[in-house]
């Protein structure tokens, strides 16, 4: 499953099997122009919050038809939220992920800080979604499971699940230490740092809940940084990308 770009002036690339299969929308925004690159870091710590805040209504106004758009404050933790309605921008405190079975709704959240995994979850029998931020902090809290129980408490079974693992650093890009690998319960390589592929650890955990169907995303955000934000890859230069999904209406 790849990500394809989406014609238009907001750099994104979208997965297009999910639009024809599933009528979801599920992507990712670009780097954008050399010269005006599209950040949309929330804190301003790259660009002036004006100049980001209009990337924002740039970014709604190339998705017509979300009458809402949920994102939060990210934290490297558990908390998924559940959306029952949402309208216009609306920035919360403190989560990681979010879930909505409602048409219109369009879920974010930020990535390239320190190049995390974007998960997507898709319940295509009962119309629910989930959008996780999962880093090394958030797989090994098991922000992956939260995001499937909460679609199991709004009737979900994970046999039914179809997950995307989205852009963001691959393992030959993704060197950690030693506390990054017992966190995740692998051995620690010799020398005490090594190369980690956090999505291919995604993966298998949602192999292990039972979740029916994934796919990875071929991109990586550090070595393809010509057309993505990559935190590591710049040493903390660059800005944000936004991964979004939502039920089309």
């Amino acid at each position: 499953m790849t990500e394809r770009p989406v014609p238009g002036p907001v750099p994104r690339f979208e997965l297009p099997e999910w639009k024809e299969r599933y009528h979801v929308v599920a992507g990712i925004t670009g780097r954008g122009e050399a010269a005006a690159p599209f950040d949309l870091g929330l804190s301003g710590a790259i660009a002036p919050v004006g100049q980001v805040m209009a990337r924002w209504r740039a970014l709604r106004e190339s998705l017509p038809g979300f009458r809402g758009t949920v994102v939060a404050r990210q934290v490297h933790g558990t908390t998924v939220l559940w959306h029952a309605a949402a309208a216009g921008l609306v920035i919360h405190d403190a989560a990681d992920g979010h879930a909505t079975a409602a048409p219109g709704i369009l879920l974010a959240v930020t990535v390239a800080v320190a190049d995390c995994i974007p998960v997507y979850l898709i319940d295509p029998s009962r119309r629910s979604i989930a959008l996780l931020h999962a880093g090394w902090r958030g797989t090994v809290a098991d922000i992956l499971g939260r995001g499937v129980d909460l679609l199991e408490a709004h009737g979900s079974s994970p046999n039914d699940l179809v997950l995307h693992c989205g852009t963001g650093i691959c393992g030959r890009c993704y060197e950690v230490g030693p506390e990054v690998f017992l966190g995740c319960g692998l051995a620690v390589p010799p020398g005490g740092r090594g190369p980690l592929d956090l999505r291919g650890l995604l993966a298998g955990r949602a192999r292990a809940r039972g979740v029916g169907e994934l796919s990875v995303s071929p991109y990586c955000s550090a070595h393809d940084q010509a057309v993505f934000f990559s935190h590591r890859a710049s040493r903390g230069a660059d800005g944000r990308m936004v991964a979004y999904l939502g039920l089309l209406p």
